[in-house]
């Protein structure tokens, strides 16, 4: 048992040395240069910013719209425990499930991020 031990933490080193070996080698032979460090843009440096500029009120309402249809996938399972299940679980289930959602609805209303047209 002792045996099989120090074979297993001689295996593991050993590993780690060739890894460390391998890794060091590999970066001994990659030259950096400006061309390997740019972007690729079809042979043509790059001008400008690289970013363009987002509208974050876009952005939050796609991450609303995406809590709310994830929320809606959530409550499909519902109507089973609602027609084969008890109605008691249905309610105190659906309906904490159902707060959760409203409360955040009016959440989001409250705090201005359903208002995009203005």
């Amino acid at each position: 048992m002792f045996l099989e031990w120090w074979t297993g933490v001689g295996l593991t080193g050993l590993s780690c040395l060739v890894l460390i070996v391998a890794v060091g080698l590999g970066r001994k032979m990659t030259h950096a240069s400006r061309e390997k460090n740019s972007p690729f843009e079809c042979g043509f440096d790059p001008r400008g910013a690289l970013r363009l500029p987002f509208s974050l009120q876009f952005f939050l309402i796609a991450v609303v719209f995406l809590v709310f249809d994830v929320e809606v996938v959530l409550l499909l399972p519902l109507v089973v425990v609602m027609v084969k299940g008890n109605p008691v679980a249905w309610g105190v289930g659906g309906g904490g499930f159902l707060g959760i959602l409203m409360g955040g609805l009016y959440f989001e209303w409250h705090q201005g991020a359903l208002n995009w047209a203005w």
